[in-house]
């Protein structure tokens, strides 16, 4: 152990105190004072292991050279984003603060608008012009049939008359009727004809006037209906609500009570940005505020164009989080709250010609979840087994067994790990690893191991220098600068 790996303070005070006592000398070990026998096993009971903060990470079955990873992150799918605009300028009222959890149906925000005491106006206007069309349509009706059958009496005398006519023309072409009998019959005939006439074109106008009314009543019932879908667009709910009876007062629709408009969810979510204050006036189309759906994700990365020939769409992937799953309880081996998601690759349509890169997808596979962990802006790790190993690596190409990197630590020259007994999980053995090849954060470990084996994952390091042979273990420092080991 040289001065550097003193600390500073620490190497100060020592240079300053120098030895208040010469080293007295140590009696030699009789028989029964023998030294231990040296073992590659290490005691980590419950206590050493929250002392010095030790996990475990287990040994997998890895394609390690075929596993390319690149890191990147979970961003919100366009789907999970919804905005709430107002739709009419006015007096805004929050009802939800920022954050909370909303369902389908809560009630977000109010506006009291004057444009919406303009729409209860015009729909009362065209409500009263269905009204006066409808009469108009009921009125002309009955006046029509009186008329067809004052026109039928008329047609009748008419037919009459121009029997009578020819009756007395006959009579008096044998010399029995006198001139003026026929001249007046044929006078009432003519009579009868021009009544006949009139009626019959006065029965023309009041059909007429009769499909005019008719018309308006379709034009006014048309606008009304219009009326009620943009009343309904405005006051968040259907048409058939607002037609419907106000709650305790059967004769008087519900569109005549509302007061103000009040917006509700179209979906679930989290309000995500608030965007006004109670109490402000807003603009039409402003925004209000947005939710967002967390749960949906999905997880971009940036590759390499020269990893291209590797990857194609449809390859299974799997987003792991960037940093180890911490385990259930401290020292004890468990899930822990990073599991990974498996999903599919995807690679963008462009790619990027100055970078030489290209986004890389992966969404949640169907009816699966992201973890509860993957959150917009989360990084995270993509690992996706490739078609082919990278040059230099084919020997070492198929599952191996692999084991985090972070479980190596150095001792010299040698590569170090400690497994966890599987006898005793209160033990840990000393190993020297024998290494294959890494990806960066797994590496293979060629023996000593098995599938399943715990392997310590944080506190390796602490482990390593308690039992290295090669690592002074402590001393003092004299004030001219010789250092001696053992205390003061």
């Amino acid at each position: 152990m040289n001065a550097t790996r003193i600390p500073s303070a620490l190497l100060l005070a020592l240079v300053l105190c120098g030895c208040n006592r010469k080293a007295e000398p140590t009696a030699a070990p009789g028989p029964a004072e023998q030294a231990p026998a040296q073992t590659n096993r290490v005691d980590i009971t419950p206590t050493v292991r929250q002392n010095l903060g030790i996990t475990f990470a287990k040994v997998e079955l890895r394609n390690v050279a075929r596993t390319l990873r690149v890191p990147g992150r979970f961003e919100l799918l366009p789907s999970a984003l919804r905005e709430y605009r107002a739709a009419v300028p006015g007096t805004v009222e929050l009802l939800v603060s920022q954050y909370a959890v909303v369902g389908a149906g809560t009630p977000l925000y109010r506006i009291d608008s004057p444009r919406w005491r303009e729409m209860q106006k015009d729909l009362a206007d065209a409500e009263a012009a269905v009204s006066l069309a409808r009469a108009a349509v009921d009125g002309t009706g009955p006046l029509v049939e009186a008329h067809k059958n004052h026109r039928a009496e008329i047609q009748e005398a008419v037919d009459l008359w121009t029997s009578q006519v020819a009756t007395l023309e006959r009579l008096q072409a044998a010399g029995g009727a006198r001139g003026d009998e026929v001249t007046q019959a044929r006078a009432s005939l003519a009579s009868s004809r021009s009544e006949l006439a009139e009626t019959l074109e006065k029965e023309a106008e009041l059909i007429v006037r009769a499909g005019e009314c008719d018309a308006q009543l379709g034009a006014a019932t048309s606008r009304l209906e219009f009326l009620y879908e943009a009343a309904a667009t405005l006051a968040g709910v259907s048409a058939a609500d607002l037609r419907a009876p106000a709650p305790g007062e059967a004769a008087i629709p519900r569109w005549r009570t509302i007061n103000s408009i009040e917006v509700r969810a179209l979906a679930p979510g989290v309000v995500d940005v608030v965007n006004v204050a109670s109490g402000a006036v807003i603009d039409q189309n402003a925004q209000v505020l947005s939710t967002v759906q967390p749960e949906q994700v999905r997880f971009r990365a940036v590759g390499l164009q020269s990893d291209l020939p590797r990857l194609a769409d449809g390859q299974p992937a799997t987003v792991v989080a960037a940093q180890p799953a911490p385990p259930a309880a401290r020292g004890e081996t468990g899930a822990g709250a990073f599991a990974s998601m498996p999903g599919t690759l995807k690679l963008a349509p462009t790619a990027d010609a100055e970078h030489r890169t290209v986004d890389l997808i992966v969404s949640p596979g169907p009816g699966a979840s992201p973890p509860a962990w993957a959150r917009a802006g989360v990084s995270a790790i993509l690992e996706v087994v490739t078609s082919q190993a990278p040059a230099g690596r084919g020997g070492d190409d198929g599952a191996q067994l692999a084991i985090p990197l972070k479980c190596v630590a150095h001792d010299g020259t040698s590569a170090i790990i400690f497994r966890r007994d599987p006898a005793d999980p209160n033990k840990a053995i000393r190993m020297e690893a024998d290494l294959g090849i890494d990806d960066g954060r797994w590496v293979v470990i060629r023996s000593g191991v098995a599938e399943g084996n715990e392997i310590v994952l944080d506190g390796v390091y602490q482990l390593m220098v308690a039992t290295s042979g090669s690592i002074t273990k402590g001393g003092h420092f004299h004030p001219d600068g010789t250092f001696h080991e053992g205390e003061e």
